[in-house]
């Protein structure tokens, strides 16, 4: 292990696209209100389920369009909830497979697929983990007319120095590149090699789970938003935008049902923010994402913090390790 060893980041994917998709919004290319059939019309009439728990051919109208704030805060109607067996959550998971494994369509097909599920609730009521994230991507791609890797690196990963973050990794740097594991009866058992998924282009750049980096890139990225959206004196995001990201969307009721993904934290656009002091590490406006890696900014006392590990958590709860790496930072 090295300090410039490249990992799998899987959600932390997300607060990366959710900047990006804000750089387009500042740049006046859409608005946050925006509904997003504009550019992605496979999802212009969207039905939704009429129950949570109802068969997937009993189906309403959706009451709105989903709109590109829905996507940011991850109520657009499409995604994982707290129970995985919903029949509408059942079919996303058959239409497009599980997100841990490779998005195999490309992203126009992948969209058309996804059009063929029902919402699981209207736009703007629920938060739901995951799809939206995917959804930005392409919506990012199809808003700029440059596709999702060529437009991140342009327009974040080159003005930040994140020069080894991306969504495969070069046969040169496959050597920095670790192994992927989780925990079996028998110890840890390899999920992925570095001359496995990373080590070729995706046919789908997943927006959701899709990069690979490294802590000096991700350290970047952290002092780029406690920087309120500027690097070395330029600019690339307002900070009304950045304080979007960092500041809570959601709804009391909405936290609750989120419970399992969220763990009571609350949700800016592309991360977790922390609401309430309920541990030591804890402070109002913490913001990022904990997964197999986790990394989050502090905005009120300009503290970043990135954990990376190569071993996939045996659930959602933070492990003993992050505990003790978040307390020591708090202290």
């Amino acid at each position: 292990m090295a300090r410039d060893s490249l990992f799998r980041i899987g959600s932390l994917t997300k607060p990366i696209i959710a900047a990006a998709l804000l750089w387009l919004v500042d740049d006046g290319a859409l608005a946050l209100d925006d509904p997003v059939a504009r550019w992605l019309p496979e999802l212009a009439s969207p039905v939704v389920v009429r129950t949570p728990a109802g068969p997937v051919d009993d189906v309403v109208p959706a009451v709105r369009p989903i709109t590109v704030a829905d996507l940011l805060t991850f109520r657009c109607g499409y995604g994982l909830a707290a129970d995985p067996g919903l029949p509408a959550v059942e079919l996303l998971l058959q239409v497009l497979g599980h997100p841990a494994a490779a998005r195999a369509l490309p992203p126009d097909e992948w969209l058309a697929a996804l059009a063929q599920v029902p919402l699981l609730h209207q736009p703007g009521e629920a938060w739901l983990f995951d799809t939206a994230a995917d959804l930005q991507g392409v919506l990012i791609a199809r808003v700029s007319g440059r596709p999702l890797p060529v437009f991140l690196a342009e327009h974040l990963f080159e003005p930040l120095g994140m020069a080894d973050t991306g969504f495969s990794v070069p046969t040169a740097a496959l050597g920095r590149f670790t192994s992927a594991y989780r925990r079996g009866a028998d110890g840890l058992q390899l999920v992925d090699s570095p001359e496995g998924r990373w080590s070729s282009p995706p046919a789908f750049p997943s927006g959701a789970s899709g990069l690979v980096s490294t802590a000096d890139d991700l350290l970047a990225f952290a002092r780029f938003l406690l920087n309120e959206g500027t690097v070395d004196g330029h600019r690339l995001l307002r900070p009304e935008s950045v304080h979007g990201m960092t500041r809570d969307h959601l709804t009391p009721p909405q936290r609750a049902a989120a419970r399992p993904f969220l763990r009571g934290q609350g949700w800016g656009f592309g991360g977790m923010v922390d609401v309430e002091p309920r541990e030591r590490w804890q402070v109002p406006g913490r913001y990022g994402w904990a997964g197999a890696t986790a990394a989050h900014v502090v905005p009120s006392t300009g503290t970043a913090t990135v954990l990376l590990t190569q071993v996939e958590p045996p659930g959602p709860d933070p492990t003993p390790l992050m505990r003790e790496f978040w307390t020591y930072a708090a202290s």
